[in-house]
């Protein structure tokens, strides 16, 4: 359908694809085409398409209770909210729809902090270039790059940008206003560019040194992408403030915001709140979603596929002259290149490979953690193919 005859706004550039189908790592179109999944929902589907577990247990909750308002005691919440804080070092949970209202939640909370508890009128939080935290004019304005901000001026105050992984200029931005520190441990749209650990724990001795709150952004992150339930058990730090969304309920939306107890008092009745956070329907998908997280331990194997695919990727792209990096943490991978990733991500797709780009040059893996070896020999085997034939074309 042309943007002319659609009756949706033309928010998103689309490629010519109409996913109709999925199951485990496959997806089909309605031209009955099929398609190896490693973009998975952008980081959402990481139990895969359809996961059975999910499925029981949102059918079943469909059959009781779909909507309760937050005014009144929610089971599934409180189950949710346990399992995560039971496997985080955080101590409190708070559930909204997404992840831009997660990390919405997170910002008024470090403000909340800082003046009722603190008794500081600090409001500053320092966020990184290239970083990406959500489209609403708060998040939006906390994102580190200026694309995502073009019309929407006047944006609200109370953000600065420092270079990511540079630990010594990061001294500089520290203010008298400065109240959190919000950064990603893989900046996921951006590029796919981990923290460096020396700059990571400069970040928290900073923090600790200004009593500054230290958010975490888990959006993409979490839920066992990196190789750790969270990507900070990376780095041997307890963040403040997390954030969650993606892939947290399998594809239902769902955001939570997780935070150390000293929090507690920042936010009470009525401080914050969301008609459809949390819902009986989205936290049973949440439920579920955890358990079978841990009780297969999918990090663990994510982390183990992840070596694995960039052991691959190094051996079948060495010496191709389009290729500048392999990098990434676990199963969120980045291929940089010397060329724009809309050069190669469409070809790839009509090869078979549902792939994203990351940045400009990024191409971005995103295959779910049951990803098989087999399925990774295959999206790898469509990769290599289409960047030599593109590198061969090049040179002609």
């Amino acid at each position: 359908m042309s943007e002319q005859q659609s009756a949706l706004f033309p928010t998103y550039a689309r490629f010519p694809i109409t996913l109709v189908k999925g199951e485990g790592s496959r997806l089909w179109d309605d031209q009955g085409k099929e398609y190896l999944d490693f973009a998975s929902g952008l980081a959402v589907t990481n139990l895969g398409h359809a996961p059975h577990k999910v499925k029981e247990k949102l059918v079943e909750q469909l059959g009781e209770l779909w909507h309760v308002s937050n005014l009144f005691h929610i089971p599934n919440q409180e189950k949710l909210g346990q399992l995560l804080v039971d496997n985080s070092c955080l101590d409190a949970a708070f559930f909204c729809n997404s992840g831009a209202e997660a990390n919405e939640a997170a910002i008024k909370l470090a403000r909340k902090y800082n003046a009722k508890v603190l008794g500081k009128q600090r409001y500053e939080i320092i966020t990184f270039h290239t970083s990406f935290h959500g489209r609403t004019l708060a998040t939006l304005t906390a994102t580190g790059q200026d694309k995502v901000k073009e019309g929407f001026h006047p944006l609200p105050e109370g953000f600065v940008y420092a270079p990511y992984n540079d630990a010594e200029a990061l001294k500089g931005f520290v203010t008298d206003k400065t109240c959190a520190i919000m950064l990603e441990l893989v900046q996921g749209e951006g590029g796919v560019n981990p923290a460096e650990p020396e700059f990571v724990q400069e970040v928290v001795r900073l923090c600790k040194e200004h009593d500054l709150l230290l958010i975490i952004d888990e959006i993409q992150t979490g839920m066992g992408r990196t190789g750790k339930l969270f990507a900070y058990e990376h780095y041997g730090i307890e963040p403040d403030i997390i954030t969650l969304a993606k892939a947290l309920a399998s594809g239902f939306p769902i955001g939570a915001m997780l935070g150390k107890a000293k929090l507690r008092e920042a936010f009470g009745p009525g401080s914050h709140g969301s008609t459809f956070g949390g819902t009986p329907i989205a936290t049973a998908a949440g439920i579920a979603t955890v358990e079978t997280m841990l009780e297969e331990n999918l990090a663990g194997r994510a982390a183990e596929m992840g070596d694995y695919i960039l052991s691959e990727l190094n051996a079948k792209l060495a010496g191709n002259p389009l290729v500048k990096q392999i990098r990434g943490k676990g199963l969120l991978i980045g291929i940089e290149c010397t060329l724009p990733a809309s050069e190669f991500v469409p070809v790839i797709h009509e090869a078979g490979l549902l792939v994203t780009a990351a940045g400009p040059n990024v191409i971005r893996l995103l295959p779910n953690l049951l990803v098989t070896r087999e399925e990774v020999n295959e999206g790898i085997g469509i990769i290599a193919d289409v960047l030599a034939r593109k590198a061969a074309a090049s040179v002609k």
